[in-house]
């Protein structure tokens, strides 16, 4: 099956797609009542979560002024460190996976978080003892992953991940599929993008034949763009 939506969301959203993914999990913790509010209003909608920052991104002031309230040593956020901060952030991402429903966390890491040595173990080390009754899905961003193409693919086939890639600038590496969408142009991302009818036959000729996937757009014109894919995925008798 596959599955459209965006990356973010408001109450509309529900209405109109399959699954939705949780953007605010990513830059603050979001509190219980939230989330069950969340579950509730959104029906038969399935919620992915995209993992908290302090997992996978080292301090920095843009993302984590959006953080309401931080904790411990920001010395020993991200990267997938083998802290008791990166331990706690992981544990708060469970639960909010756990109340919301959600069977997919994706993790998205900064081009700064490069396949040096000591960034592979804790990466490998992380997932090989992760909690196994979630489906984990890694975006690698910057082109110093895809300049070692060898490595990446043994790492999602020896970790058992789903590679979370954008398919109009990669191609995906593992036979599930999530696809995250950020715009086209200049640049890993281009969110004022607005994709055109063109755009949206091409993608659909990439995800013609998949069982599943998710298709997830995250450009400012997220809500317009996947409506509009979904009903040529309608047109298209493509399921």
């Amino acid at each position: 099956m596959l599955k459209v939506g965006t990356c973010g969301f408001t109450y509309k959203h529900f209405k109109y797609f399959d699954a939705l993914e949780v953007q605010q999990t990513f830059y603050n913790v979001v509190d219980e009542d939230t989330l069950k509010r969340w579950k509730e209003k959104a029906g038969n909608v399935e919620f992915t979560v995209k993992a908290l920052q302090v997992i996978t991104h080292e301090y920095n002031p843009t993302t984590y002024k959006r953080m309401k309230k931080q904790f411990g040593n920001k010395e020993n956020y991200g990267f997938f460190k083998p802290t008791k901060e990166v331990e706690e952030a992981f544990e708060i991402t469970l639960n909010e996976a756990k109340i919301l429903g959600a069977k997919v966390i994706i993790f998205q890491t900064p081009s700064s978080f490069t396949p040096k040595e000591e960034n592979v173990k804790n990466l490998k080390d992380f997932f090989s003892s992760a909690d196994k009754s979630f489906i984990y899905g890694w975006e690698p961003r910057g082109e110093a992953w895809y300049s070692n193409i060898s490595l990446l693919e043994k790492i999602f086939q020896e970790l058992d991940i789903i590679h979370v890639v954008d398919p109009f600038r990669y191609n995906s590496l593992t036979s599930k599929k999530y696809y995250r969408l950020h715009g086209i142009g200049k640049g890993e991302v281009n969110y004022s993008y607005k994709y055109t009818d063109e755009d949206l036959m091409k993608l659909a000729n990439i995800v013609k034949g998949e069982k599943e996937a998710y298709i997830m757009f995250n450009n400012i014109y997220s809500f317009d763009d996947a409506l509009r894919f979904k009903k040529l995925l309608k047109d298209l008798n493509i399921q």
